[in-house]
């Protein structure tokens, strides 16, 4: 089983699919890789010789953030907004949307489970 950027990749799949099981790689940045090292896209990662892994590895610390460094910033990024106070740092503050959704309906899935209110009951004629 190959491991690149401490991630296990699965050894039946092909090289570029099995590239974006490493987080902050996706099926573009994926086949850039391999047609930059020459690894065609019909490869296996079985059939990988310890070379090619070792090259694709080094690429991907070289030139690219993944894994830890990639979600470290994101969380930095977010963490920043909401020290600033700026909007989305409130919404992000909150666990509203942030990207101007609606919240009236929806949005549950940053909301989370929705709460029923006490006394809301209909009265009946």
């Amino acid at each position: 089983m190959a491991r690149i950027a401490g991630v296990n990749i699965p050894t039946t799949k092909r090289v570029v699919i099995g590239l974006t099981y490493v987080f902050g790689i996706g099926p573009a940045k994926a086949q850039q890789i391999c047609t930059q090292l020459g690894i065609p896209p019909e490869r296996r990662v079985n059939e990988m010789s310890d070379d090619e892994i070792l090259k694709v590895r080094e690429l991907i610390d070289r030139d690219y953030r993944v894994e830890g460094d990639l979600r470290r910033e994101l969380a930095m990024n977010v963490k920043r907004l909401m020290d600033l106070g700026c909007y989305r740092g409130l919404r992000h503050r909150r666990g509203l949307p942030v990207r101007g959704q609606r919240t009236h309906t929806n949005a549950r899935t940053r909301k989370g489970k929705a709460v029923a209110i006490a006394g809301k009951k209909k009265v009946t004629k």
